[in-house]
């Protein structure tokens, strides 16, 4: 007989005692690099150890050098933490070990993926017949939709590049905002264009796009005689801020051009109906990528790809081969739509997740999260603290002083440990990042950790 309960049943204790104590416990890693490969190195085993063992010396190894991101004083980068259902169906996904690839694979997994993907794109008001791909995170989630838009306006121009490749096709420009993520010049590189396609857009001193000046480069050009791509903005990862979609939709595509939206966080604003109005005209696109492990607080690894033009997107991705069974009776096969082949049933914790909170429960966490942002920013102005940012999502952009009084800053709150938010560089002077995009994250949480960050600055500045 196989010992599950024995793993199983020490990983549950060790889980459970984690997530109770995450409310108090000390946001940042407690254990150098040197004390963690102590803790969990050593030769390479030779002979078997029992499994519950193992599971407990990994969790007793790993404690000290965890950074507990599921914390509702954790404000770096932009992480959500993980509710209970999407977390236990996180779980089962595990146990279940469903191939998703394939419809053949796994039936349950198929219909879960669909139902959910139907979800999603009623919940971002996206056109009707909008295909989805779940995919790792906003980084593949932007290649993938890039590659759909390359396959089309090369398409457009007569060249067939998932048969012909690159060489000796027309040459593809892509006019993103000089304030864009770099996963878009990541995924670029991906698909082969390189970055020297990139043509930056001037942007306000937000990091908006100017749509003026997008009109003037797509002048440049004339009407489709360049295959061109428009990269648009909801969120900026520094400001939050969101370029004018409907206008770069508008202007795009008077002049041929295919429109994707980076949404990694900043899209799920089209849920809460007190700030849908920041991504008016976002429907208009022609491709969005977002995080469901940011905003919806889903665990990693779960970023969601939408094509509005479900042809190009499974041109770019499908594959066909002799021995795979795929479904002659329309059932999704995901492997269609995203760049992987085996890969574990992703969409289920994103059901779940959609299932308990529902939308009114997901524009709650919105709101809140955008209110916090509001109070933490109320907090350090009331200090003389510089808010670089309006704070119209939940991104607050913060400066002490100068740029070594800012880093140092940065550098003591991590230490300290009642809150955890990451440095950054905006417009050539550095920053304090903060993000508020967890579930947990109440009045009480902003307020310990705006008295944390004073108490810092008190004590650099003497």
């Amino acid at each position: 007989m196989v010992d599950w309960e024995g793993p199983l049943s020490e990983a549950y204790d060790r889980a459970l005692t984690y997530l109770e104590a995450l409310p108090e416990r000390r946001v940042g890693p407690r254990a150098t690099a040197a004390e963690l490969h102590e803790a969990l190195g050593g030769p390479l085993p030779t002979a078997p150890t029992d499994p519950r063992e193992v599971v407990e010396h990994l969790a007793k190894g790993v404690d000290d050098g965890l950074l507990p991101s599921g914390s509702g004083r954790f404000f770096g980068f932009v992480f959500g933490g993980a509710t209970p259902a999407s977390l236990a169906a996180d779980w089962l996904t595990t146990v279940w070990d469903q191939n998703a690839g394939l419809y053949a694979a796994s039936p349950a997994a198929a219909v879960v993926e669909d139902v959910t993907a139907r979800w999603l794109v009623e919940l971002f008001g996206l056109p009707g017949g909008t295909s989805v791909g779940f995919v790792t995170g906003a980084q593949m989630a932007n290649f993938t939709a890039l590659a759909a838009a390359r396959h089309e306006v090369l398409r457009r121009a007569g060249w067939d590049v998932e048969r012909q490749g690159l060489s000796g096709s027309p040459r593809i420009r892509v006019l993103a905002g000089a304030e864009r993520h770099d996963t878009i010049d990541r995924a670029l590189r991906f698909l082969g264009l390189g970055t020297d396609c990139i043509e930056p857009i001037p942007v306000d001193d937000q990091g908006r796009m100017r749509a003026d000046a997008l009109a003037e480069a797509l002048r440049e050009s004339g009407r489709g005689a360049v295959p061109t791509i428009v990269c648009a903005q909801a969120g900026n990862v520094n400001t939050g801020a969101f370029d004018p979609v409907a206008e770069v939709c508008e202007i795009a595509h008077a002049h041929g051009a295919w429109v994707h939206v980076d949404g990694a966080f900043g899209i799920w604003a089209r849920v809460s109906s007190g700030l849908r109005q920041l991504v008016d005209g976002v429907e208009l696109a022609d491709s969005w990528a977002t995080d469901a492990h940011k905003w919806l607080n889903v665990p990693y690894d779960s970023g969601l790809v939408f094509c509005a033009h479900p042809e190009p997107h499974r041109a770019a991705m499908s594959i066909r081969a002799a021995y795979l069974i795929q479904d002659e009776n329309g059932e999704r096969d995901s492997l269609d739509y995203n760049p992987e082949f085996s890969r574990r049933a992703r969409g289920i914790p994103v059901y779940a997740a959609i299932r308990a909170l529902g939308r009114e429960g997901i524009a709650e966490i919105v709101d809140r999260c955008h209110a916090m942002a509001e109070r933490f920013a109320e907090h350090l102005r009331k200090a003389d603290v510089e808010v670089l940012n309006d704070v119209v999502l939940n991104q607050v952009l913060v400066r002490f002083d100068d740029d070594v009084t800012t880093r140092r800053v940065v550098t003591e709150v991590q230490n300290e440990g009642t809150c955890w938010m990451s440095g950054t560089t905006w417009q050539g002077k550095a920053a304090m990042r903060i993000s508020v995009s967890n579930w947990t994250t109440g009045p009480e949480d902003i307020d310990r950790s705006a008295e944390a960050v004073l108490r810092c600055l008190q004590q650099i500045r003497g």
